[in-house]
Protein backbone atom coordinates (compact mmCIF):
# COMPACT_ATOMS: atom_id res chain seq x y z
CA UNK A 1 0.00 0.00 0.00
CA UNK A 2 1.23 3.39 -0.90
CA UNK A 3 1.62 6.08 1.41
CA UNK A 4 0.93 9.89 0.58
CA UNK A 5 4.42 11.08 0.86
CA UNK A 6 4.48 10.53 -2.63
CA UNK A 7 2.70 13.43 -3.70
CA UNK A 8 4.97 15.96 -1.96
CA UNK A 9 5.33 18.62 0.86
CA UNK A 10 3.57 21.34 -0.81
CA UNK A 11 0.01 19.05 -2.15
CA UNK A 12 0.31 17.46 1.73
CA UNK A 13 0.16 20.76 3.74
CA UNK A 14 -1.26 23.59 1.78
CA UNK A 15 1.56 25.88 2.80
CA UNK A 16 0.31 29.01 0.77
CA UNK A 17 -3.51 28.40 2.23
CA UNK A 18 -1.77 28.68 5.79
CA UNK A 19 0.00 31.78 4.65
CA UNK A 20 -4.06 33.20 3.77
CA UNK A 21 -5.37 31.99 7.52
CA UNK A 22 -2.26 33.56 9.24
CA UNK A 23 -3.36 36.59 7.33
CA UNK A 24 -6.76 36.35 8.41
CA UNK A 25 -5.76 35.75 12.00
CA UNK A 26 -3.84 38.70 12.17
CA UNK A 27 -6.46 41.15 10.60
CA UNK A 28 -8.74 39.38 13.44
CA UNK A 29 -6.71 40.39 16.20
CA UNK A 30 -5.12 43.96 14.89
CA UNK A 31 -9.38 44.45 14.27
CA UNK A 32 -10.44 43.61 17.74
CA UNK A 33 -7.37 44.60 19.73
CA UNK A 34 -5.02 47.29 17.51
CA UNK A 35 -7.49 49.18 16.28
CA UNK A 36 -10.69 48.10 18.46
CA UNK A 37 -10.72 51.76 19.39
CA UNK A 38 -12.14 53.12 15.99
CA UNK A 39 -15.10 50.98 16.37
CA UNK A 40 -18.15 52.31 17.92
CA UNK A 41 -19.14 50.92 21.33
CA UNK A 42 -16.23 48.35 20.74
CA UNK A 43 -15.00 45.94 23.92
CA UNK A 44 -11.99 44.53 24.87
CA UNK A 45 -11.74 41.35 23.10
CA UNK A 46 -12.29 38.12 25.71
CA UNK A 47 -10.40 34.81 26.30
CA UNK A 48 -13.21 32.31 24.73
CA UNK A 49 -13.71 34.67 21.56
CA UNK A 50 -10.16 34.40 20.76
CA UNK A 51 -10.25 30.75 21.62
CA UNK A 52 -13.06 29.93 19.26
CA UNK A 53 -11.85 32.05 16.27
CA UNK A 54 -8.30 30.07 16.63
CA UNK A 55 -9.53 27.28 16.94
CA UNK A 56 -12.02 27.69 13.60
CA UNK A 57 -9.06 28.17 11.78
CA UNK A 58 -6.97 25.39 13.36
CA UNK A 59 -9.94 23.56 12.35
CA UNK A 60 -10.20 25.01 8.45
CA UNK A 61 -6.37 24.30 7.80
CA UNK A 62 -7.05 20.59 8.85
CA UNK A 63 -9.59 20.02 6.68
CA UNK A 64 -8.67 21.96 3.92
CA UNK A 65 -4.54 22.65 4.37
CA UNK A 66 -3.63 19.08 6.06
CA UNK A 67 -3.03 15.90 4.45
CA UNK A 68 -6.80 15.06 5.20
CA UNK A 69 -7.61 17.67 2.75
CA UNK A 70 -5.72 15.07 0.15
CA UNK A 71 -6.98 12.15 1.81
CA UNK A 72 -10.25 12.95 0.44
CA UNK A 73 -9.60 12.76 -3.07
CA UNK A 74 -8.60 8.64 -2.23
CA UNK A 75 -11.04 7.83 0.84
CA UNK A 76 -14.49 9.29 0.56
CA UNK A 77 -15.32 8.87 4.34
CA UNK A 78 -12.25 11.70 4.96
CA UNK A 79 -14.59 13.75 2.70
CA UNK A 80 -17.62 12.89 4.77
CA UNK A 81 -15.72 14.10 7.85
CA UNK A 82 -13.97 16.86 6.85
CA UNK A 83 -17.46 18.34 4.77
CA UNK A 84 -19.70 17.92 8.03
CA UNK A 85 -16.68 19.89 9.85
CA UNK A 86 -16.70 22.61 7.79
CA UNK A 87 -20.06 23.08 7.18
CA UNK A 88 -21.77 21.81 11.01
CA UNK A 89 -18.77 22.80 13.52
CA UNK A 90 -16.41 25.74 12.11
CA UNK A 91 -19.54 28.25 11.65
CA UNK A 92 -20.75 28.08 14.73
CA UNK A 93 -17.49 28.88 16.58
CA UNK A 94 -16.94 31.30 13.47
CA UNK A 95 -19.94 33.01 14.68
CA UNK A 96 -19.36 32.85 18.26
CA UNK A 97 -15.47 34.23 17.48
CA UNK A 98 -16.56 37.50 16.48
CA UNK A 99 -17.33 40.07 19.08
CA UNK A 100 -21.20 41.44 18.80
CA UNK A 101 -19.74 44.87 18.54
CA UNK A 102 -18.02 44.09 15.45
CA UNK A 103 -20.66 41.74 14.02
CA UNK A 104 -22.92 45.05 14.43
CA UNK A 105 -20.39 47.41 12.40
CA UNK A 106 -20.64 44.79 9.69
CA UNK A 107 -23.91 44.38 9.32
CA UNK A 108 -23.94 48.25 9.21
CA UNK A 109 -23.48 47.74 5.99
CA UNK A 110 -26.66 48.13 3.39
CA UNK A 111 -25.92 45.08 1.49
CA UNK A 112 -24.93 42.68 4.12
CA UNK A 113 -27.55 43.77 6.45
CA UNK A 114 -30.02 43.61 3.92
CA UNK A 115 -28.75 39.91 2.89
CA UNK A 116 -28.64 38.73 6.61
CA UNK A 117 -31.86 39.85 6.67
CA UNK A 118 -33.39 37.49 4.10
CA UNK A 119 -31.08 34.57 4.70
CA UNK A 120 -31.59 34.28 8.00
CA UNK A 121 -35.02 33.94 7.82
CA UNK A 122 -35.63 30.18 9.73
CA UNK A 123 -37.17 28.72 6.77
CA UNK A 124 -35.38 30.23 3.95
CA UNK A 125 -31.70 29.63 5.78
CA UNK A 126 -33.01 25.47 6.78
CA UNK A 127 -33.73 25.13 2.91
CA UNK A 128 -31.05 26.69 1.63
CA UNK A 129 -28.29 25.28 3.45
CA UNK A 130 -29.75 20.95 3.27
CA UNK A 131 -31.04 21.63 -0.33
CA UNK A 132 -27.41 22.76 -1.90
CA UNK A 133 -26.11 20.32 0.77
CA UNK A 134 -28.40 17.34 -0.64
CA UNK A 135 -27.15 19.05 -4.08
CA UNK A 136 -23.79 18.67 -4.14
CA UNK A 137 -23.98 15.10 -2.85
CA UNK A 138 -25.61 14.50 -6.01
CA UNK A 139 -23.12 11.90 -7.98
CA UNK A 140 -23.23 13.87 -11.33
CA UNK A 141 -22.88 17.71 -9.14
CA UNK A 142 -19.92 15.67 -7.05
CA UNK A 143 -18.33 14.59 -9.81
CA UNK A 144 -18.23 17.50 -11.89
CA UNK A 145 -17.47 19.70 -9.03
CA UNK A 146 -14.26 17.70 -8.02
CA UNK A 147 -13.17 18.09 -11.38
CA UNK A 148 -13.15 21.96 -11.49
CA UNK A 149 -10.97 23.79 -9.03
CA UNK A 150 -12.73 27.29 -9.58
CA UNK A 151 -16.25 25.01 -8.96
CA UNK A 152 -15.10 22.88 -6.07
CA UNK A 153 -13.64 25.87 -4.67
CA UNK A 154 -16.59 28.51 -4.78
CA UNK A 155 -19.33 25.78 -4.07
CA UNK A 156 -17.49 25.19 -1.00
CA UNK A 157 -17.86 28.92 0.16
CA UNK A 158 -20.91 29.28 -0.61
CA UNK A 159 -21.94 26.18 1.80
CA UNK A 160 -20.02 27.47 4.54
CA UNK A 161 -22.28 31.03 4.09
CA UNK A 162 -25.23 29.39 3.76
CA UNK A 163 -24.18 27.38 6.80
CA UNK A 164 -23.43 30.40 8.86
CA UNK A 165 -27.01 31.76 7.72
CA UNK A 166 -28.72 28.59 9.07
CA UNK A 167 -26.47 28.84 12.33
CA UNK A 168 -27.26 32.42 12.94
CA UNK A 169 -30.92 31.23 13.86
CA UNK A 170 -29.73 29.30 16.47
CA UNK A 171 -26.69 31.09 18.30
CA UNK A 172 -26.78 35.15 16.72
CA UNK A 173 -25.17 37.00 19.20
CA UNK A 174 -26.99 40.65 17.72
CA UNK A 175 -29.47 42.08 19.67
CA UNK A 176 -31.00 43.28 16.33
CA UNK A 177 -31.41 39.57 15.11
CA UNK A 178 -32.69 37.83 17.86
CA UNK A 179 -32.26 34.05 17.42
CA UNK A 180 -35.44 31.42 18.10
CA UNK A 181 -36.97 30.41 21.48
CA UNK A 182 -36.38 27.56 23.15
CA UNK A 183 -39.05 24.83 21.58
CA UNK A 184 -38.62 26.78 18.07
CA UNK A 185 -34.94 25.94 18.31
CA UNK A 186 -35.47 21.52 19.01
CA UNK A 187 -38.15 22.06 16.07
CA UNK A 188 -35.68 23.86 14.31
CA UNK A 189 -32.52 21.36 14.82
CA UNK A 190 -35.38 18.22 14.12
CA UNK A 191 -35.76 19.74 10.94
CA UNK A 192 -31.86 20.21 10.11
CA UNK A 193 -31.40 16.39 11.06
CA UNK A 194 -34.25 15.24 9.07
CA UNK A 195 -33.92 17.17 6.00
CA UNK A 196 -30.08 16.08 5.82
CA UNK A 197 -30.80 12.30 6.16
CA UNK A 198 -31.79 11.75 1.93
CA UNK A 199 -28.41 12.73 1.16
CA UNK A 200 -26.97 10.92 3.50
CA UNK A 201 -29.09 7.54 2.62
CA UNK A 202 -28.74 7.84 -0.71
CA UNK A 203 -24.85 7.39 0.09
CA UNK A 204 -25.38 4.76 2.93
CA UNK A 205 -27.80 2.68 1.15
CA UNK A 206 -26.33 2.35 -2.49
CA UNK A 207 -25.47 -1.12 -3.48
CA UNK A 208 -22.55 0.14 -5.80
CA UNK A 209 -20.04 3.26 -5.75
CA UNK A 210 -21.97 6.03 -6.90
CA UNK A 211 -18.94 8.86 -7.26
CA UNK A 212 -17.21 8.35 -10.44
CA UNK A 213 -14.57 10.68 -8.34
CA UNK A 214 -13.59 7.24 -6.88
CA UNK A 215 -13.96 4.45 -9.35
CA UNK A 216 -13.92 6.10 -12.47
CA UNK A 217 -9.49 5.54 -13.06
CA UNK A 218 -10.04 8.47 -15.58
CA UNK A 219 -11.91 10.76 -13.18
CA UNK A 220 -9.91 10.03 -10.29
CA UNK A 221 -6.78 11.08 -12.74
CA UNK A 222 -8.46 14.49 -13.41
CA UNK A 223 -9.09 15.02 -9.60
CA UNK A 224 -5.95 14.15 -8.36
CA UNK A 225 -4.42 16.40 -11.17
CA UNK A 226 -6.00 19.13 -9.73
CA UNK A 227 -5.19 18.27 -6.42
CA UNK A 228 -1.49 18.01 -6.27
CA UNK A 229 -0.52 19.66 -9.63
CA UNK A 230 -0.46 18.12 -13.34
CA UNK A 231 3.59 18.07 -13.02
CA UNK A 232 3.43 15.80 -10.30
CA UNK A 233 0.72 13.64 -10.53
CA UNK A 234 1.94 12.53 -14.24
CA UNK A 235 5.30 11.35 -12.63
CA UNK A 236 3.46 8.89 -10.19
CA UNK A 237 2.25 6.42 -12.88
CA UNK A 238 -1.23 5.56 -10.39
CA UNK A 239 -4.25 3.94 -10.93
CA UNK A 240 -6.91 4.93 -8.18
CA UNK A 241 -7.67 5.27 -5.01
CA UNK A 242 -7.07 1.80 -3.97
CA UNK A 243 -3.55 1.81 -4.00
CA UNK A 244 -3.66 3.72 -0.73
CA UNK A 245 -6.88 1.68 0.98
CA UNK A 246 -7.72 -2.00 1.82
CA UNK A 247 -11.75 -0.96 2.12
CA UNK A 248 -13.63 -1.77 -0.65
CA UNK A 249 -15.00 1.31 -2.84
CA UNK A 250 -18.62 0.21 -1.18
CA UNK A 251 -17.68 0.15 2.20
CA UNK A 252 -15.71 3.24 2.10
CA UNK A 253 -18.87 4.84 0.56
CA UNK A 254 -21.08 3.57 3.27
CA UNK A 255 -18.77 4.58 6.49
CA UNK A 256 -18.91 7.72 4.60
CA UNK A 257 -22.03 8.22 4.84
CA UNK A 258 -22.56 6.79 8.25
CA UNK A 259 -19.71 9.30 9.65
CA UNK A 260 -21.18 12.59 8.34
CA UNK A 261 -24.78 11.46 9.78
CA UNK A 262 -23.40 10.50 13.11
CA UNK A 263 -21.20 13.66 13.67
CA UNK A 264 -24.13 15.69 12.64
CA UNK A 265 -26.27 14.22 15.26
CA UNK A 266 -23.81 14.32 17.90
CA UNK A 267 -23.15 18.19 17.08
CA UNK A 268 -26.85 18.99 17.20
CA UNK A 269 -27.22 16.78 20.32
CA UNK A 270 -24.69 19.00 21.75
CA UNK A 271 -26.55 22.18 20.91
CA UNK A 272 -29.46 20.63 21.85
CA UNK A 273 -28.60 20.01 25.14
CA UNK A 274 -27.52 23.35 25.47
CA UNK A 275 -30.93 24.66 24.91
CA UNK A 276 -32.31 22.34 27.26
CA UNK A 277 -29.65 23.90 30.12
CA UNK A 278 -30.91 27.21 28.89
CA UNK A 279 -34.72 26.41 28.85
CA UNK A 280 -33.95 25.22 32.32
CA UNK A 281 -32.12 27.80 33.81
CA UNK A 282 -34.56 30.79 32.71
CA UNK A 283 -37.68 28.53 34.21
CA UNK A 284 -35.51 28.24 37.32
CA UNK A 285 -34.74 31.78 37.25
CA UNK A 286 -38.65 32.80 36.56
CA UNK A 287 -39.22 30.33 39.75
CA UNK A 288 -37.13 32.55 42.00
CA UNK A 289 -38.42 35.49 41.07
CA UNK A 290 -41.83 34.38 41.90
CA UNK A 291 -41.14 33.02 45.09
CA UNK A 292 -39.61 36.26 45.88
CA UNK A 293 -42.26 38.03 45.50
CA UNK A 294 -44.27 36.02 47.03
CA UNK A 295 -41.93 36.12 50.04
CA UNK A 296 -41.78 40.09 49.91
CA UNK A 297 -45.63 40.41 49.19
CA UNK A 298 -47.37 37.67 50.83
CA UNK A 299 -50.74 38.80 50.27
CA UNK A 300 -50.55 38.62 46.61
CA UNK A 301 -53.06 36.91 44.91
CA UNK A 302 -52.31 35.04 41.85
Amino acid sequence: MLTLDIFGFKALWSPDFLFILVVLTAAYFLITITFRTKFHESEPLTGKQASLFLTSMILLYAIKGSPLDLMGHLMFYIHGITMVILVLLIPPLFILSIPPWLWQSILRVKIIHSLFRLFTKPVIALLLFNGFFSFYHIPIIFDHMMQNRFYHGGYSMLLFVLAVFMWWSLISPVSEFQPLSGIKKVAYLFANSMLITPACALIIFSDSSIYATYHDPDVWANVMSLCVGPSVFSNLNLSGPELFSSMSLVDDQRLGGVVMKIIQEIIYAVVLSQVFFEWYRKDQEESEREMKKHILNPNIIE
